[in-house]
């Protein structure tokens, strides 16, 4: 499932959604990259969007969306466009683009969410990470209760991604744990409305 075989041009075409994604995730950077020249990279990230919470300073709300599409160097960068590329095609192509969309942008902002409740300190946030777990959670969600979609191995694959992710996310320093956290717990909600919608419809049907 995870195999990405495809050429670019195909790519695009099966899966339009992941493709805009990660294009936006990289313009995004390469604008703030120009932008920050010559001045702290940080005030960037809070000129273009990240979340904090810093004494006399106020985040605003739009904010809770804008900070899933910027990234704190090429690293974060690389590899949430890689697990993006690599892990979200499958469930675009199950949900199709719009429930995906949804899972996505509602992982995202959650996984801000919960930065923003359960951070003590002050702090500085941004990134991708929370909605590409709630596409991990949304796998999880199938692989457990729709058995006829996910495959056994598929389910291992993803358990220990998400087991590796949370394990690195508390070993590895400067990693937002709360936002991985609260993206994943977006994914399984959404995931599970998204799947109780289509059993209403077709009992309806």
């Amino acid at each position: 499932m995870f195999a990405r075989r495809e050429s670019l041009k195909e790519y695009f075409r099966l899966y339009p959604v992941t493709a805009l994604l990660i294009i936006v995730n990289i313009v995004v950077w390469g604008v703030m990259e120009v932008y920050s020249f010559g001045q702290d990279p940080s005030i960037t990230r809070l000129q273009f969007g990240a979340i904090f919470d810093l004494p006399n300073m106020k985040a605003e709300t739009w904010r809770y969306v804008t900070a899933m599409f910027i990234h704190i160097g090429f690293e974060h960068l690389f590899f949430n466009s890689f697990a993006l590329y690599v892990f979200a095609p499958p469930l675009e192509r199950m949900l199709g683009k719009w429930r995906y969309l949804l899972t996505y942008i509602v992982s995202g902002i959650t996984g801000n969410i919960f930065s923003m409740w359960l951070h003590k300190d002050y702090f500085v946030s941004a990134g991708a990470s929370g909605a590409i777990y709630g596409i991990y959670a949304a796998f999880l969600f199938l692989a457990i209760f729709r058995k006829d979609i996910i495959d056994q191995y598929t389910k291992k694959t993803i358990l220990v991604i998400v087991g590796v992710g949370f394990a690195s996310s508390l070993i590895i320093p400067r990693i937002d744990i709360y936002a991985h956290l609260g993206g994943f717990v977006g994914g399984i909600v959404t995931m599970a409305l998204i799947v109780l919608s289509i059993k209403r419809r077709h009992r309806r049907q």
